[in-house]
């Protein structure tokens, strides 16, 4: 994997699109997706977008969807439909354009 930082993640308009399913998007007002700008941000690493979306996006109990510094058990995460744990997980690389989808697995009965 090459861990060398996209000059275009930092400027230039650029974004990644962030999706909820499964019942996450409860937790983000009931918006299945949102537009993350990156350019301007401190957003890089995945792990720092997380801390993004619980800021600024996060509607919800926080503890719902996050544990420690990542998403809890029972969210699974696809980056550009490529399951996270063969990305690096929080330690992904955002890249402009990435589709990053989070898949509630946690039903109530």
């Amino acid at each position: 994997m090459d861990d060398s930082i996209d000059e275009e993640v930092i400027s230039g308009g650029s974004t990644v699109t962030v999706e909820f399913s499964g019942g996450a998007e409860t937790l983000f007002g009931g918006v299945k997706e949102h537009i993350v700008p990156l350019d301007g941000s401190k957003i890089v690493l995945l792990e720092e977008m997380l801390r993004w979306l619980r800021d600024n996006l996060l509607t919800g109990d926080p503890t719902l969807f996050l544990q420690d510094h990542s998403v809890r058990p029972g969210i699974l995460v696809m980056i550009n439909d490529t399951d996270w744990d063969l990305m690096g997980e929080t330690e992904y690389i955002l890249q402009p354009g990435d589709h990053i989808l989070f898949i509630s697995t946690l039903h109530g009965g």
